[in-house]
């Protein structure tokens, strides 16, 4: 079985904590809890014929994109940014965020997840710009931790782009 290591990365209060409770236990709660340091979790899933073991690292979401541990980046294999549809501020963090892991661990699979978008009403970021603003991502998809719309195909497609590396 080979195992992967994945950060959540992004903003504060972008989901990143919802995304990984959708992915990993199939809930989604109404109540925020602002993660302190990491919170780790594990999930085995199948991606073509491959069994892979997801260590996912949910890091403190910080608008301060400096204050990330650059310890907690080192053995990443693959990351999700992500990015909250109704707050085009947090592209700006993903953006310094992306520029961050680049300097400090290399080159490596990320895909751009735009989360809420059961919020169609209050979205705020346009798809196209995304995709034109960020160099060298493995795809951009939007998702909803409350619905879990697009949250598996989100993983999915970062599992491929590590396993192809």
């Amino acid at each position: 079985m080979i195992q992967k290591k994945v950060c959540m990365l992004g903003g504060f209060a972008v989901g990143k904590t919802s995304l990984v409770s959708r992915f990993v236990h199939s809930i989604f709660s109404d109540k925020y809890l602002t993660t302190v340091g990491v919170k780790i979790d594990k999930k085995p899933m199948a991606v073509d014929g491959q069994d892979v073991t997801l260590m996912l690292w949910d890091l403190y979401g910080q608008d301060d994109f400096q204050s990330i541990q650059d310890s907690h980046l080192r053995g990443t294999a693959g990351y999700l940014l992500v990015v909250d549809g109704t707050r085009p501020a947090t592209l700006d963090t993903a953006h310094g965020l992306q520029q961050r892991v680049a300097r400090i661990v290399g080159t490596m699979p990320f895909v751009i997840v735009l989360n809420k978008a059961d919020l169609t009403t209050e979205w705020r970021v346009d798809d196209g710009t995304v995709v034109a603003s960020f160099a060298g991502h493995a795809g951009v998809i939007r998702t909803s931790a409350k619905t879990g719309d697009g949250v598996e195909e989100a993983f999915e497609a970062l599992t491929r782009a590590m396993l192809a590396r």
